[in-house]
């Protein structure tokens, strides 16, 4: 057996071996370490968008040559030059158009209208699309209504004598002034507490005949709201009002005036509000577009808000999908214009 080598003598004694010397061992040669410059930013590049480096190059510009940047980045002049001149597309443009038009017509209806009515008015003003559209527009602009779920109340358990039913849920009329439908509803204020507004509807035109606003819910409320009505319309003898077993619309004084006018008198059952569906939609839509979205100081203030409300808004401006789109006020100037 010979004798055994280790590495650093068969480093000194080998014939074609070099001598090194252990600093030489430890330091790592050039070559095998950092590597190519510019090997190494090709790997960075890789990971680097040529959008990241057009914005690099567009915040650093007033601190060096853009020409400079662009050689030393590997970025084609023309290139960062062409990134600022695209153009967007006909279908971005018409998005952006349309976009702007649902932000105006969102605005105008304080924010009341949903994609329906929306579409519809976009239809109305010359513009061709989908509602599927529209709903997409209006998720992406933060669009969208502000009604809120109506308030249901706990039914009462009290015994009611049942009256006649003489509308017995048949809402179909052929022209104005042939059935109405009326109820109350409350309207918070902070100073006056609860207030009340009495409503009378005409089924035909959905417009709001006759209201009246008061700090108690007596027969006086509705017995005004009743007269407001006729003294608007002067309906024809025959007329049907419908409304529900209240103490108010089954009061003596009431029933009076009802007789005096020559109107027919309707009730709905006890405990069914589908009888009064129509009226009790109304005030639906008053809560969810007005009053749930409103701090009524006082009972002057309320009574503004619910004049402004229903002249100024429901009758006048608002349109109706159950009347083909239109307003209240434009279907009874339809009508009389032809009678």
């Amino acid at each position: 057996m010979g004798k055994r080598l280790y590495p650093n003598q068969f480093r000194e004694r080998g014939a074609y071996t070099k001598r090194v010397s252990r600093d030489s061992e430890r330091k790592p040669s050039v070559k095998t370490g950092g590597g190519n410059p510019k090997k190494g930013y090709g790997h960075i590049r890789e990971k680097v968008t040529e959008a990241e480096l057009n914005h690099f190059i567009e915040e650093h510009k007033d601190q060096y040559p853009v020409q400079k940047m662009c050689e030393v980045l590997a970025v084609p002049r023309s290139s960062y030059y062409d990134s600022f001149e695209k153009t967007k597309s006909k279908r971005e443009q018409e998005n952006q158009e349309l976009t702007k038009e649902i932000q105006r017509i969102h605005l105008e209806s304080k924010a009341r209208y949903g994609a329906p009515k929306i579409h519809k008015t976009l239809l109305n003003n010359g513009f061709c699309l989908s509602l599927k559209r529209v709903q997409r527009l209006m998720r992406k602009a933060g669009v969208r209504s502000i009604t809120q779920e109506k308030y249901r109340p706990f039914p009462s358990k009290e015994k009611v004598v049942q009256l006649d039913n003489l509308l017995k849920r048949d809402f179909s009329t052929y022209t104005i002034n042939e059935k109405w439908v009326a109820d109350i509803t409350y309207i918070p204020t902070v100073r006056d507490g609860w207030c009340y507004l009495a409503s009378v509807l005409d089924l035909h035109s959905k417009k709001i005949v006759g209201y009246s606003f008061s700090r108690s819910m007596t027969s006086e409320l509705v017995i005004e709201a009743l007269q407001n009505a006729c003294f608007s319309q002067k309906p024809q003898r025959g007329l049907i009002l419908h409304t529900d077993l209240g103490s108010q619309y089954t009061s003596s004084e009431f029933t009076q005036h009802v007789q005096k006018h020559g109107i027919k008198q309707s009730f709905s059952e006890k405990g069914c509000p589908y009888d009064n569906a129509c009226i009790e939609s109304f005030h639906a839509i008053l809560k969810k577009e007005e009053v749930y979205h409103t701090l009524y100081t006082d009972y002057r203030a309320a009574k503004l808000a619910m004049f402004q409300f229903i002249e100024g808004w429901y009758n006048r401006n608002r349109i109706h999908s159950s009347i083909g789109y239109q307003t209240p006020q434009a279907i009874e100037d339809q009508i009389r214009r032809t009678a």
